[in-house]
């Protein structure tokens, strides 16, 4: 068995839910991609998306000694429907992928773990292919003996790598309508990881599109946040505004939340191929119970202490507690409940002045 067929199988056994590989010259188009993603202000205060743009755009000027990537799929399907606690306006929705655990930390172990296999087999690979590169079963040749040992970089999303054209590339799924990664055995719900390595494994082909004339993805956006198919306006879409936007949201945009507190999976969760979607098998992807539809009165109270308890281990912990109950503020206006308004109530004064201007802003609608 070739190495690349023993590394499929122990990523299978490492619990990624499918691997590939291309080269990192493989994604040719991605430069120009983000230069007109970038040009046309897209990415709003995502300064760092601007940043590193040589590396961004081009994975070989990342690593130059890097042959192979490899992509891995890490599957987070949701057990139940997601777009179903949007009719409970006295509740809070809060992405799929925020329900639990920090899917940073979860993929990057497991990442380590199938990359440190991969060194450790092809150290030993003496006689073995060594994924497409024979190696005699006699004693090593001078320039084998020579050789520099191989070595890995790991990325999950917090390094200037493009994972999802890479993810293209390798043939993991393609860039469907609304920049999202889909395939056609696992649908939509999928984290990507990547391991760089100086080793030469044989590519698998790239995937091609499979949209067709589907539009569903594009029509379930609240805010429109797409100007154009497989074109995304960060600056109109709800993770952003609930995620990485500081400072008030344009009051236009507000009422078009929703109960969206932190991130949203309107396009993800209406794209048809999700009939092939999976119930992760990471238990700590699944939902934690209060987390799945918190009560907006409840998160309202909460003090900065009170808040890095309740998401300890949560990636909605780095956004830190004024800007979540400013969200939390946004969903109350939005509720049409006159209940939640002495909630709202209780932090007009708040510190925070972003947080001010969101509790008056719920209050007003609620009045």
């Amino acid at each position: 068995m070739t190495l690349k067929a023993r590394l499929i199988s122990e990523a299978q056994e490492v619990g990624f839910a499918a691997c590939r590989i291309c080269r990192p010259g493989d994604v040719p188009q991605a430069a120009s991609r983000l230069a007109a993603f970038l040009e046309a202000g897209y990415h709003g205060q995502m300064g760092w998306m601007a940043e590193r743009t040589g590396w961004r755009g081009d994975p070989q000027a990342l690593w130059p000694e890097a042959r192979s990537v490899i992509m891995l799929a890490e599957n987070y399907g949701p057990e139940a429907d997601p777009l179903a606690v949007l009719e409970a306006r006295d509740r809070a929705a809060i992405s799929v992928y925020a329900q639990n655990r920090d899917y940073h930390d979860v993929v990057k172990k497991k990442l380590k773990r199938l990359g440190r296999w991969l060194l450790a087999e092809a150290e030993r690979g003496g006689g073995k292919d060594l994924g497409g590169v024979l190696l005699s079963s006699a004693e090593p040749t001078a320039a084998h003996a020579a050789a520099k040992p191989p070595e890995i970089k790991v990325f999950v999303d917090t390094a200037p790598v493009m994972e999802k054209p890479l993810g293209q590339a390798a043939g993991l799924g393609w860039q469907g309508k609304h920049t999202n990664l889909v395939s056609r055995e696992i649908g939509s719900w999928f984290f990507l990881g990547a391991i760089f390595t100086t080793l030469e494994l044989p590519p698998d082909g790239a995937e091609r599109d499979h949209c067709g004339s589907c539009r569903a993805c594009l029509d379930a956006c609240p805010t429109d946040a797409f100007p154009a198919p497989y074109k995304l306006d960060a600056r109109r879409c709800i993770s952003y505004l609930t995620i990485e936007h500081k400072g008030p949201v344009d009051e236009a945009l507000r009422p078009l939340l929703g109960n969206r507190i932190y991130g949203c999976d309107d396009c993800l969760a209406v794209c048809p191929w999700n009939k092939f979607a999976r119930t992760a098998h990471e238990v700590k992807y699944h939902a934690r119970p209060d987390l799945q539809a918190p009560q907006l009165a409840e998160l309202a109270g909460l003090d900065d202490a009170a808040f890095r308890a309740l998401f300890s281990g949560s990636p909605i912990k780095r956004i830190g507690r004024d800007r979540f109950l400013r969200n939390v503020c946004y969903a109350i206006g939005n509720s049409g409940d006159a209940a939640l308004l002495p909630a709202a109530q209780a932090l007009c004064e708040d510190p925070d002045e972003t947080l001010r201007d969101a509790a008056r802003w719920a209050v007003a609608r609620l009045s």
